[in-house]
């Protein structure tokens, strides 16, 4: 918290900050201003709302500051930047950037608020670097609404690939350095973006769809035409990294394309060894490099999902119940704090004491689960729950009345 104590200009909110990230990575069953505030031991929920929305701060800058704080402890010469969008569903149309689109999070189209993050992944660990909320065209061509959200006059429709370049530049712009960026078929098939990270002379290994089109010297194919036309012995089985349950190995294949601009371009396919179901990769190196590593990059991809996980079911990244951007962007920042600190621990931990035949190396749920239970004292009296709980049934009576209200003068 020292790191970012600067950011904030008095005391209260920079103290409260700091409950609030303790409660993030407390084991509260769901994660409020509410909740949070109880087992802070605070009288009422106004203090965190008013941190959230109100108080003067620059979540930016605090962003800033978790990106230097995971980079120097997670550093990597060979770091990956992993680039992925993740949703959260909500009711109502007054959050910022909702609307009924696809999210991951439920397989299908839900109203919800879409958000692209960038995640460092070294052989130390990972964690999110920066983030972008996603706001689509039904909110660009509504003023009023982006005005009620908070949202700049000069808010214009991005896409996932354009937040995706923003945030690696911002990166880079930092003076942090990174070998490899990875992402899914959204990222890869982008020319723009994979022109952005070329010019900035950064590798990267980008999924694409079995119809992406690619040039050799034997002329323009499809990806899937050219699978075809590998020989059996081109295929090698490697594994693309560790798993919960081992290894995950696939057979893999590497085509040299034809391209004008500087580097080297290919197309990497990758192959299940039980069911044949083909996957393919655009990579670009600013020089040669060898399978194994175009490997090891593809399977960095998966990094994204484990913070997805870990950032969702330890700190509350997707909990927040905010509607403008501002609060917003203050909510994920402080998770994103919160996780990188249990990854960090993590890696020191690994590094002092490597994994044993009788037990498993210490993981971010279980140093969560002692850092509260051994470190943190929050308010457990029972005067400080019954205080609570009448200030809860008064809150909930005053919107009942109000709802009732509303709904007579409609009536």
């Amino acid at each position: 918290m020292g790191r970012i104590a600067g950011r904030f200009a008095r005391v209260e909110p920079r103290r409260r900050a700091a409950r609030l990230v303790l409660g993030l990575l407390s084991d509260l069953p769901r994660k409020n201003c509410w909740t949070i505030a109880e087992w802070a031991g605070e009288a009422t929920p106004d203090g965190m709302q008013h941190l959230l929305g109100r108080a003067k701060w620059d979540a930016d800058q605090v962003r800033d500051d978790v990106r230097g704080y995971t980079v120097k402890h997670l550093h990597d010469d060979q770091a990956v930047l992993v680039v992925d969008e993740t949703g959260d569903v909500k009711k109502g149309t007054g959050t910022v950037g909702v609307q009924p689109q696809y999210t991951g999070t439920a397989g299908r189209i839900e109203n919800a608020q879409v958000a692209v993050y960038l995640v460092y992944a070294g052989h130390r660990g990972h964690a999110a670097v920066d983030q972008e909320l996603y706001i689509p065209r039904s909110w660009t061509s509504d003023p009023d609404r982006c005005r009620a959200a908070g949202l700049g006059e000069e808010t214009s429709v991005a896409t996932k690939p354009e937040l995706a370049a923003r945030m690696v530049a911002r990166y880079l712009d930092a003076g942090h350095r990174a070998a490899w960026t990875a992402g899914d078929e959204v990222y890869g098939g982008n020319p723009k973006l994979r022109g952005v990270l070329e010019r900035r002379s950064i590798g990267y290994v980008l999924a694409v769809a079995c119809a992406h089109e690619v040039t050799t010297s034997a002329g323009r194919f499809r990806g899937d035409t050219l699978a075809k036309k590998v020989p059996r012995r081109a295929w090698q089985k490697l594994s693309a990294g560790a798993g919960a349950k081992g290894h995950r190995f696939y057979d893999w294949a590497v085509i040299d394309l034809a391209d004008p601009a500087p580097g080297t371009h290919q197309l990497l396919i990758r192959r299940n060894r039980s069911t044949g179901e083909l996957a393919y990769h655009r990579c670009y190196s600013p020089t040669p490099a060898p399978l194994a590593e175009l490997v090891r990059v593809a399977g960095s991809r998966w990094r994204v999902e484990e913070f997805f996980q870990a950032g969702k079911g330890l700190t509350a990244l997707d909990e927040h119940q905010v509607r403008r951007y501002a609060s917003w962007s203050r909510w994920v920042t402080l998770a994103m704090l919160a996780h990188a600190f249990l990854a960090v621990v993590r890696a020191d931990e690994h590094a002092r004491h490597p994994a044993s035949d009788a037990r498993i190396p210490l993981t971010c749920n279980e140093i969560q689960h002692l850092f509260i239970a051994l470190v943190v004292r929050p308010a457990v009296d029972a005067v400080h729950r019954l205080r609570w709980s009448h200030w809860r049934r008064r809150h909930q009576a005053r919107s009942q009345t109000s709802h009732y209200r509303r709904q007579a003068a409609q009536a």
